[in-house]
């Protein structure tokens, strides 16, 4: 399973102390971890995961494997600048986002618009027409959580696919 964590390039210490403990977690349950590969929220989430043992997956937006943080075992070179957002958000069966700038914002439009699950830690929250929170992004109490929730949503999409697989081969 793999599943994509999102956020900030310029992450506050709190923030990339969260985003180390979700690619700990991540790791802990082998589940690969797919982000942007560059500072922040990304090199603090893969830092975590190799901790751990894990594996981490960057899709770069540049040409440059060397874009990538220290940590990244797969580069993937998309030279599409922040259109690899796509990439990323659709490469993980679910999305964590910890904190985050708009870069991290258009990924979880992406993400929601193609019914990815995104699980929220600390990151954006979403009002249409000034009506209450919505809803859209399910909210973490902690790393922990997060992975929890994140976990569960995957699984769930996976059974869907396999459902939709079998009811029409």
């Amino acid at each position: 399973m793999i599943i994509a964590v999102i956020g900030e390039s310029n992450a506050r210490p709190h923030i990339a102390e969260l985003a180390e403990e979700v690619g700990r977690e991540l790791a802990r349950r082998r589940i690969d971890l797919v982000c942007g590969g560059m500072d922040g929220v990304m090199e603090a989430a893969c830092r975590g995961a190799k901790s751990e043992g894990g594996r981490t997956i960057a899709i770069l937006a540049g040409s440059d494997p060397q874009q990538a943080n220290d940590y990244v075992d797969f580069p993937i070179l998309t030279g599409l600048g922040y259109a690899r957002n796509v990439i990323v958000v659709k490469t993980g069966m679910a999305v964590i986002a910890v904190g985050g700038a708009y870069g991290t914002l258009s990924e979880i439009g992406h993400a929601l618009a193609e019914d990815i699950p995104v699980i929220g830690l600390e990151t954006w929250t979403l009002t249409r027409s000034g009506e209450p929170p919505d809803a859209a992004i399910t909210i973490a109490s902690d790393p922990t959580d997060a992975v929890e929730k994140a976990v569960r949503a995957a699984e769930d999409r996976l059974r869907a696919f396999e459902r939709s697989r079998l009811s029409s081969g």
